[in-house]
């Protein structure tokens, strides 16, 4: 860092001569030398902590996307950009990791695949996009046309934040508030989905009880939701109950599971 301060004073004495581009070019490679001895401290540091008393000759998936993070950082750095170029190359860059297209999605038959249709699907038939694989096409025999971008949502657990999963009925809510038009470009933050489920009878697996409370958009804003479901008897999906009855069955499931008199006996605590 000394002999880069050197460089920085050489080249405010020397501007405007002809050592200024000299003195400039020096000041570019000193930094780029120190920001790589940098990162590569920051890797060994975090492999070593990584790996702790595992013998190092032994394969560790963890220091081994640590050693890719540092390649791809050297080659950016080779590339010479200034603060501003490298934040817009990390913007390109993370939407390509996440499988999100750079440009916006027209509807032209050229970007879709044709998909098996299966016995379930009645009345209607699916392409996929050859541009996102996360993007499908519903064709209704009506005429009628249908986005589902699988991957533009994630469900929360109301209750327990680091508790998240997808579910298909809790997206096709999504697909109905928020509709997909064309063209399509899809945001780089995800529709969080803050719900609860509940299991008010054993018998029906996993659980049988939705509530979905509200959903923080992409652009920051969060909308109330409030809505309430319960396994449908009739068939794989669910129907819509009030909130008096969700919380009947919420209430089973608490009963069961023993949460509830775990929260009576919380609340019974005293200092």
């Amino acid at each position: 860092m000394e002999r880069l301060s050197r460089l920085i004073k050489n080249f405010v004495v020397a501007r405007g001569n002809a050592k200024s581009q000299y003195c400039l070019e020096l000041l570019k490679k000193e930094f780029k030398k120190n920001m790589l001895e940098w990162a590569k401290r920051e890797i060994e540091l975090a492999c070593k902590r990584e790996r702790g008393d595992r013998p190092e000759d032994e394969f560790d998936y963890g220091c081994a996307c640590y050693a890719s993070a540092l390649k791809a950082y050297k080659s950016l750095l080779g590339d010479g950009h200034s603060g501003m170029s490298i934040g817009y190359t990390k913007h390109i860059l993370n939407r390509l990791i996440d499988g999100k297209v750079l440009t916006p999605i027209e509807d032209t038959p050229d970007i879709w695949n044709d998909c098996a249709r299966y016995e379930y699907e009645i009345g209607y038939s699916t392409q996929q996009c050859k541009r996102m694989s996360s993007l499908f096409k519903y064709i209704y025999d009506d005429g009628t046309v249908k986005y589902k971008d699988i991957d533009r949502f994630v469900c929360v657990d109301k209750d327990d934040p680091s508790n998240s999963w997808r579910n298909g009925f809790i997206g096709s809510l999504i697909d109905d508030k928020y509709p997909i038009t064309m063209p399509y470009m899809p945001p780089s933050r995800q529709y969080t989905v803050w719900c609860t489920e509940g299991l008010s009878d054993p018998k029906n697996g996993d659980f049988d009880t939705i509530g979905v409370w509200y959903v923080d958009r992409p652009d920051g804003e969060r909308d109330t939701i409030e809505r309430f479901f319960k396994e449908d008897e009739n068939g794989p999906s669910f129907v819509e109950i009030t909130r008096e009855e969700y919380e009947e069955r919420m209430k089973k499931d608490g009963e069961r599971s023993g949460r509830c008199a775990y929260k009576e006996e919380k609340n019974n605590v005293t200092d």
